[in-house]
């Protein structure tokens, strides 16, 4: 049975949260402060991590930045509603995804669901070796699940790492944001949910984007994204 750990100091929403859960044939394991469930995401075999950004001792923060040290489990950052700078510091600091609170429990497993198949997906690729994506100066090689530009290597999270996959292989044409979400995050796009732009302007940064001296991946306004090949890009710096 794939064990859930859960970290809030809500104990009758940990609770339900693992009342439902259970529902779905997951084993739930609650604590309620930061320094707990750090030693128990570290310590444990849990396969997915939900944890709220607001604890007695370290915050989630604290605890996600600790657990990315060393560990690459999933984590469902849970968040306060409206808080928008929560949301970017959590995915920045390498959350999978957040969920504001409060929240619907039906949408919470629903969103362990979507996290727990990219993470199945990204541990065993249906590509066969040696399909690498090329497009100008950046490499992906699905097979490895490695990333380099202009030869030096680009540390990816797996949520990054699907989006930058289905861009470039969709190199020179646009992609919406829908399907982005329905192929990254596994979820229906809402307008409201600003998670996909999140993940591009981390991917921007890493591929170089916000020093100006070229643009990789291009906004659409009011649609999606586009990865630049490189005449494109060319053509973008013209007078």
């Amino acid at each position: 049975m794939d064990r859930i750990l859960v970290v809030d100091d809500d104990v009758e929403l940990c609770s339900l949260v693992g009342e439902y859960l259970a529902a779905e044939g997951f084993q739930v394991e609650s604590v309620h402060n930061g320094e707990r469930g750090l030693q128990s995401a570290l310590g444990g075999s849990y396969v997915l991590v939900v944890l709220d950004v607001m604890l007695p001792g370290i915050n989630g923060f604290e605890v996600l930045r600790r657990i990315r040290n060393s560990s690459r489990i999933p984590v469902l950052l849970l968040t306060a509603r409206g808080e928008d700078v929560d949301r970017i510091v959590g995915l920045e600091i390498g959350a999978d995804d957040y969920l504001p609170k409060p929240f619907n429990p039906r949408e919470l497993v629903a969103r362990i669901h979507a996290i727990l198949r990219r993470t199945q997906l990204a541990q065993k690729p249906e590509v066969q070796p040696g399909e690498i994506l090329r497009v100008g100066d950046v490499e992906l090689d699905p097979a490895t699940r490695t990333v380099r530009q202009a030869g030096r290597p680009v540390e990816l999270t797996s949520v990054e790492f699907n989006l930058l996959q289905v861009l470039l292989s969709e190199a020179g044409r646009v992609v919406t944001r829908e399907r982005l979400a329905d192929s990254v995050l596994s979820r229906k796009f809402s307008p409201f949910d600003r998670s996909i732009d999140m993940h591009v302007s981390k991917v921007r940064k890493k591929l170089g984007d916000s020093e100006g001296e070229t643009e990789h991946i291009k906004t659409v306004r009011g649609v999606g994204y586009i990865f630049a090949r490189p005449r494109e890009k060319a053509r973008s710096g013209a007078p």
